[in-house]
């Protein structure tokens, strides 16, 4: 919440400066001398309110309670201008250790300490969806402070665009891009990280560092029926969750393109061109010319390493790799496959019966050999 003091801008409309007084839900911003009312909620700070030094307080002229803050922003700033950072070296200030824990926050809640997070995208005259223009916000629906980063990313890009970088109150909603149909084009994936804090010296739950990413349709932008009710806003949005009740909903790893390039990798690393290995366990690396082919769908035959994997990553590559098979041996009518999955809890196998299932109707499905495979290998007829 904002105090008396902070600096903040306004979250609906252009402008901003120091908070000098509040009354109720009502702060008064002084705008290079002019009071400028403006609700609470409708302010987002952007630097804390300092405390000034004893001998600077003993100093300042007399005068109202306004004046004198307007005077110690000017003698605060006239001090910072030799010692001012960069912009690409932005210093955050951050209390010293103290003994004393601070109070809860008042407008901390229960369910506020859990993380729910959301990315929306409004329309600015819904009824022309031909010819609008959008609104990217992040609501940040916890008690936590998000030091947030936003980005995009199209396709056909090597890298990613920062959107937004700024620290995001607890209980705001804050406007993190302004999109024109130019940009929108540009626009195949979206990425939200953050690290949650509580500042103030209050205590609180450590919540992990959190990257997540969405492929972003952006069809539906022109589909008013995409457009959907939220709690948080009044208007229809496009919302994506980026965490609901603290679990990411897609949490980042590495990039789709990097795992390809991992795997391309490995094989090169073990002398194998890019197709399908023929190793089964009875004949230590050869097959026969007229035997099937075995392909080890273990994950430690795809990837070097599985560092910052989940499993649903790693599955995501097996099932690359079971397809990428499948399809190059699609018209080898009578050909035998041998994939061997592992028994485990069965993941993989009810995953790979799935894609056959859908997929590849026309094919024989049966256990391969516990003799030559043990109990953890599927054997696919091609027909």
């Amino acid at each position: 919440m904002a105090q008396i003091g902070d600096m903040v801008r306004y979250l609906n409309s252009v402008g901003g400066g120091r908070i000098v007084r509040i009354e109720g839900q009502m702060a008064y911003v002084d705008e290079d001398g002019f009071e400028t009312p403006v609700l609470l909620r409708e302010c987002v700070v952007v630097g804390p309110a300092q405390a000034a030094p004893a001998a600077a307080r003993a100093a300042r002229p007399s005068g109202t309670e306004a004046s004198a803050d307007r005077w110690w922003e000017k003698e605060l700033k006239g001090g910072r201008k030799e010692k001012a950072p960069s912009k690409e070296k932005p210093v955050y200030d951050i209390p010293a250790p103290s003994a004393k824990v601070a109070a809860p926050d008042p407008d901390d809640t229960p369910e506020g300490e859990k993380l729910n997070i959301v990315l929306a995208f409004e329309a600015e005259e819904p009824k022309h969806l031909n010819t609008t223009e959008y609104d990217a916000y992040i609501v940040n629906d916890s008690n936590y402070t998000l030091f947030l980063t936003y980005l995009t990313r199209a396709d056909g890009d090597e890298g990613w665009t920062l959107r937004f970088a700024e620290a995001v109150e607890p209980h705001m909603q804050v406007p993190v891009q302004h999109i024109t149909r130019d940009e929108l084009g540009a626009m195949d994936r979206i990425s939200v990280q953050y690290v949650a804090y509580k500042s103030g010296g209050r205590l609180f739950t450590l919540k992990s560092p959190v990257a997540v990413e969405h492929t972003l349709d952006t069809t539906k932008f022109f589909k008013l029926h995409c457009f959907r009710d939220n709690e948080y806003f009044d208007t229809p949005v496009i919302a994506i969750d980026i965490t609901r009740d603290d679990v990411p909903r897609r949490p980042v790893v590495i990039d789709s393109g990097r795992l390809e390039d991992a795997m391309r990798a490995k094989r090169r690393s073990d002398g194998q061109p890019a197709q399908p290995r023929r190793v089964s366990r009875h004949d230590a690396g050869h097959t026969a010319p007229d035997g099937p082919l075995v392909v080890d769908l273990h994950i430690s035959e795809l990837l070097d390493t599985t560092a910052g994997l989940d499993n649903a990553d790693m599955l995501g590559v097996q099932l690359r790799e079971f397809n990428r098979v499948m399809e190059e041996n699609r018209s080898a009518k009578g050909r035998k496959i041998i994939f061997i999955h592992g028994k485990g809890e069965g993941v993989l196998r009810k995953a790979l019966l799935k894609e056959l299932t859908y997929k590849y109707k026309t094919c024989d499905v049966q256990d391969a050999s516990f003799r030559e495979y043990g109990f953890g290998a599927t054997q696919v007829t091609i027909r």
